[in-house]
C-alpha cells in the first residue's frame, strides 16, 4: 500500500469515517506504519490548534 493510501487511512479513521472494507484491507500489513502516521496526523492538529489559539489571543 503506498503512503498516500496510508494517509488517506488514517485521516478517514481520525474522522470516523472509514469503512470496514478498508479496514480490513489495512490490517493485512504491519500496524507501523499507520501508528507513525497517526501520532504525527494527531500532533500536527494539536499543533495547529496552539496556532489558531495564539492567533485569535494575539
Amino acid at each position: 500500500m503506498s503512503w498516500k493510501h496510508r494517509l488517506q487511512a488514517v485521516a478517514a479513521a481520525l474522522f470516523g469515517v472509514q469503512s470496514e472494507h478498508h479496514r480490513q484491507l489495512q490490517f493485512q500489513g504491519s500496524p507501523w506504519p499507520y501508528i507513525g502516521l497517526g501520532v504525527l496526523a494527531i500532533v500536527l492538529f494539536v499543533l495547529l490548534l496552539v496556532l489558531i489559539v495564539r492567533w485569535v489571543l494575539a
